[in-house]
């Protein structure tokens, strides 16, 4: 796959969020949320159908039953699949590069893309992306890169039914569809986490869902 022709800027880890928000709200077709709790951005077929069937076909080879930290004890608190993509793909280079030159964020803060699979009944109930401080993995997940700063994650396909992603704090609930972009600050404007940023992936009712979600941290990744 021919990576496109991006202008790619480097913004840093996103905890400065304004050039982040500036980048962002300059790009053709992102709409920003009228929300002073969230900053939350969202855009239509920010990835081609091709590379979004290219990239479900990268989850289906890997996927594995996903995990979460810090568990509450509910075995059915996300019930989905979880696929780690290969950096080295052409695809997941094409897709690195799509998000950097749309976001700014500086791929060097990113975690490796991560894909998911829901099937019919399967959810990821309430959730932060980022990781509480006082959690007992904080230190194992945060030690050596630092907390979540943003995150960005894209619809893959459009479900028969079902699978939106709902932000219960600001009541919006988005819809999957092919392409979709959603980009959102996972800290206020005085770098406090920011509870607000606490959303749901909905139950699949019918078909299949995908998504891929790549996190940007305050220092550089080290895996």
């Amino acid at each position: 796959m021919t990576m496109p022709n991006l202008d790619i800027p480097a913004l840093g880890s996103g905890l400065d969020a304004e050039p982040i928000v500036q980048r962002l709200l300059g790009q053709p077709g992102v709409q920003r949320l009228p929300s002073p709790k969230l900053t939350l951005f969202v855009k239509r077929a920010a990835l081609p159908a091709e590379l979004c069937a290219t990239l479900i076909a990268r989850i289906d080879a890997v996927r594995r039953p996903s995990t979460v930290s810090d568990s509450n004890g509910d075995a059915s608190y996300r019930t989905s699949e979880t696929g780690d993509l290969d950096p080295a793909d052409p695809a997941v280079i094409a897709t690195e590069g799509i998000i950097a030159a749309l976001t700014g964020l500086s791929p060097e803060h990113g975690e490796p893309i991560q894909g998911q699979r829901y099937a019919v009944g399967q959810e990821f109930k309430g959730h932060t992306d980022y990781f509480e401080p006082l959690g007992i993995d904080y230190d194992r997940y945060c030690g050596r890169s630092g907390n979540r700063t943003w995150t960005v994650m894209i619809y893959l396909n459009t479900p028969e039914a079902g699978g939106a992603t709902r932000f219960k704090s600001v009541d919006k609930t988005i819809q999957p569809e092919t392409g979709k972009l959603l980009a959102w600050n996972n800290r206020r404007a005085d770098g406090s986490l920011n509870a607000a940023t606490l959303h749901q992936g909905m139950k699949v009712r019918a078909g299949v869902k995908y998504v891929i979600t790549k996190w940007f941290r305050e220092k550089p990744w080290i895996g």
